[in-house]
């Protein structure tokens, strides 16, 4: 098995969107419509030859697609199923140890879609931070932000035990995921604490941010940098659209962070 990503659009109609996922990706597009023999005897000829899959199709289709392949965990590649409209990156297939969750996220960012990760240790964290920075923040000026926001937020209903894990190793292991406008998606210093605490970061694109501009308080300077009212507030709650805002915009060094947490009593 190689270590190269596969790219499988069902229908000719997808193969734009492929293309797409390609360019930044990498990897291999398949044309499964130029060839004669049924995709999915072609599909399964192909599956072990790489290590992780983007499927351009029905999550239905996928599923008989592998029907047959699997053997376990610890072996079969990582697959994302993408629908053709690019609204949801769903992992189906090696999510923690092949890496399909982390593959949603990259695919997600590139085309503005939802990744829907499902493994119950990750749904299950209650935090999603937002997070807006000044140009070249070091990683360490992250850190310190979102600790502090974590920390301003002991009030809610997980913020105790967030709390009590600040200093620790575990000490971000409640939030779910780091989100960002566009325009920051590139800071070294956010992706390197992004790989660093093993937190995916997803990205907003500035003109859904513009459509939903929730900010408690305007902030001028990030209206004449980046063009919008603010960042850390909007992109978290976008995200996580059901959540509460626990702590909203704190700065420190350059940073700023907002601390959405999901409402969970929609399950009680």
């Amino acid at each position: 098995m190689s270590n190269a990503l596969g790219i499988w659009p069902v229908r000719h109609g997808a193969e734009r969107l492929a293309q797409r996922l390609a360019r930044p990706l990498g990897g291999k597009v398949f044309r499964p419509w130029e060839r004669e023999e049924p995709q999915k005897e072609q599909f399964q000829a192909q599956f072990t030859q790489h290590s992780h899959w983007i499927l351009i199709m029905a999550a239905g289709i996928a599923t008989r697609f592998v029907d047959g392949l699997l053997l376990d965990k610890h072996r079969d590649p990582a697959a994302v199923v993408l629908d053709e409209a690019g609204r949801y990156a769903i992992p189906i297939l090696g999510g923690h140890e092949a890496g399909a969750n982390s593959l949603a996220y990259r695919v997600a960012n590139v085309v503005g879609a939802i990744p829907v990760v499902t493994t119950a240790t990750e749904a299950n964290k209650p935090f999603v931070v937002g997070i807006g920075c000044r140009k070249a923040v070091e990683e360490e000026q992250i850190a310190r932000a979102v600790r502090h926001a974590l920390s301003a937020g002991a009030g809610s209903r997980d913020g105790a035990r967030a709390v009590e894990d600040v200093g620790s190793a575990a000490e971000f292991s409640c939030v779910r995921e780091l989100v960002t406008v566009d325009l920051k998606a590139n800071e070294p210093g956010l992706l390197m604490f992004s790989r660093r605490h093993g937190i995916p970061l997803r990205v907003i694109a500035k003109h859904q941010i513009e459509a939903r501009a929730w900010v408690t308080r305007r902030s001028e300077w990030v209206r004449q940098s980046v063009g919008l009212d603010g960042v850390c507030e909007p992109c978290a709650l976008i995200a996580c659209g059901r959540g509460k805002l626990v702590v909203p915009k704190t700065t420190l060094d350059g940073v700023a962070v907002a601390v959405v947490e999901d409402d969970w009593g929609l399950f009680a």
